[in-house]
C-alpha cells in the first residue's frame, strides 16, 4: 500500500485562499479581544477606584499608547463582527461556493481595512 503523504511542507510556499485568511483572522481577532478586555477591565477598575485613578487612566488613554490600544481594540471588534456576520450568512447556506466564499472574504477584509482607517483618523 502506497502512503499518500506530502513531500514538501515548506509553509512559505503554501498560499491560503481569502476564505481561509478570513477565517483565521476571525479567530485571531477573538483572541485579541479577550486580551483587550483584560486592559478594559483594569482601566475600568482603576478609574472607578479614585479621582487620581481616573486621571491616570484618562492620561493613559489620551497618550499615544492609549490611542493605539483603542484603535487596535476597535479594529479587532470590527473585524470580528464583520467576520461573524459572514459566517452567519454562510451558516444559512449562502456564499458556500468557492468563488462566492472568496469574494465575501475579500469584501469583509476590504471593509475592515477601510473602517479601521476611518476609526484611526477619528480617534487620532
Amino acid at each position: 500500500m502506497k502512503k499518500q503523504r506530502p513531500v514538501n511542507l515548506d509553509l512559505n510556499t503554501i498560499k491560503f485562499p481569502p476564505s481561509a485568511i478570513s477565517s483565521i483572522l476571525h479567530r485571531i481577532t477573538g483572541v485579541a479581544m479577550f486580551f483587550a478586555l483584560l486592559f478594559v477591565i483594569w482601566a475600568w477598575a482603576v478609574s472607578l477606584a479614585s479621582a487620581d485613578g481616573f486621571n491616570t487612566v484618562q492620561t493613559l488613554m489620551n497618550g499615544i499608547l492609549g490611542k493605539i490600544v483603542a484603535i487596535g481594540t476597535i479594529s479587532a471588534l470590527t473585524y470580528h463582527i464583520l467576520g461573524g456576520i459572514r459566517h452567519g450568512i454562510m451558516d444559512m447556506g449562502y456564499w458556500e461556493e468557492i468563488q462566492s466564499g472568496n469574494n465575501s472574504a475579500r469584501a469583509i477584509i476590504g471593509a475592515w481595512i477601510v473602517l479601521t482607517i476611518v476609526v484611526g483618523v477619528v480617534l487620532w
